[in-house]
């Protein structure tokens, strides 16, 4: 008997219809983030300004209460003219830097003595967690006791504001090292020295550039407190002078010094953060 066969369609099956190499594969869908925004950097804050000068313009904020961009702007350069706001910001940077230099040196080296030793996590990781949940602002009446009013008792109180950011994420990127990393290098039989060097720092970048990120933002939140409190010069005692005297757009004009400068000092850390981290491939490349 002579079998008869007879024609499937091709989709019954299973064979491709398509021609032979044709690429059948389905779109990929592109899940991570779109193409960076040109001037995304700007656009909010342009936004806000001209939220707040619309507003200004219109009548719907009172000057009493939030002054007109304009006359922020023109109070400014008075300001400055008389240089006023110039000798007040100096004193203020030259404390966020020693402050900030001095948190930062203190926190390093406080994470690597804890991140590296259990003796040093087991004596050093409590107290700074305790520290941790007191705020500066709590302990600030006992340091004017201990260090008086002057700039010791400022410069204190913004490294402590600033140690702790960069001791939880430096300690936090030692520990978070893959273990394999460790193993390769006790293959290579790398000295104490080399693995600190070659394998420790380098692995706990990323998290103490993210601590100094938190860091130089809290250096700028402990320097409004302490110049506020018995001070004698800087933008903070600048601006609680104006508080006495009513004048609101120079109150404005410091918030905006603060901003400025917290805004200028993180986009300076995320710079360096993409400089120094450019083996690292993230969502954001």
């Amino acid at each position: 008997m002579t079998a008869v066969v007879q024609a499937r369609p091709a989709i019954a099956t299973g064979r491709p219809t398509t021609a032979p190499g044709a690429d059948v594969r389905p779109g990929i869908r592109r899940l991570g983030l779109r193409k960076p925004v040109p001037l995304a950097a700007g656009s909010g804050i342009a936004l806000l300004l001209a939220v707040w000068a619309a507003g200004s313009a219109t009548g719907l904020v009172d000057p009493r209460v939030l002054s007109a961009p304009w006359t922020v702007v023109t109070t400014a350069v008075d300001l400055a003219v008389d240089g006023n706001l110039l000798e007040n910001l100096g004193v203020s940077l030259a404390r966020a830097a020693q402050g900030l230099l001095w948190g930062v040196l203190v926190g390093v080296v406080l994470a690597l003595l804890s991140g590296l030793s259990r003796v040093g996590e087991a004596l050093l990781d409590g107290p700074i967690q305790v520290k941790r949940a007191v705020p500066n602002l709590a302990l600030l009446p006992l340091l004017i006791l201990w260090f008086g009013i002057g700039e010791e008792m400022k410069v204190i109180t913004i490294a402590l504001g600033v140690f702790i950011p960069v001791y939880i994420h430096t300690h936090n990127g030692l520990r978070s090292i893959d273990k394999r990393y460790v193993e390769l290098a006790e293959t290579l039989r790398l000295s104490r020295r080399q693995f600190v060097t070659r394998v420790v720092l380098p692995g706990a970048l990323p998290g103490f550039l993210l601590g100094l990120r938190f860091a130089v933002t809290g250096s700028l939140l402990a320097l409004v407190v302490v110049e506020q409190v018995n001070g004698t010069a800087g933008i903070g005692y600048m601006m609680e002078l104006a508080r006495t005297y009513g004048q609101t757009e120079v109150i404005v004009v410091g918030l905006v010094v603060y901003g400025v400068l917290g805004y200028t000092a993180d986009w300076s850390v995320r710079l360096l953060q993409r400089r120094a981290l450019t083996w690292r491939r993230t969502l954001e490349d």
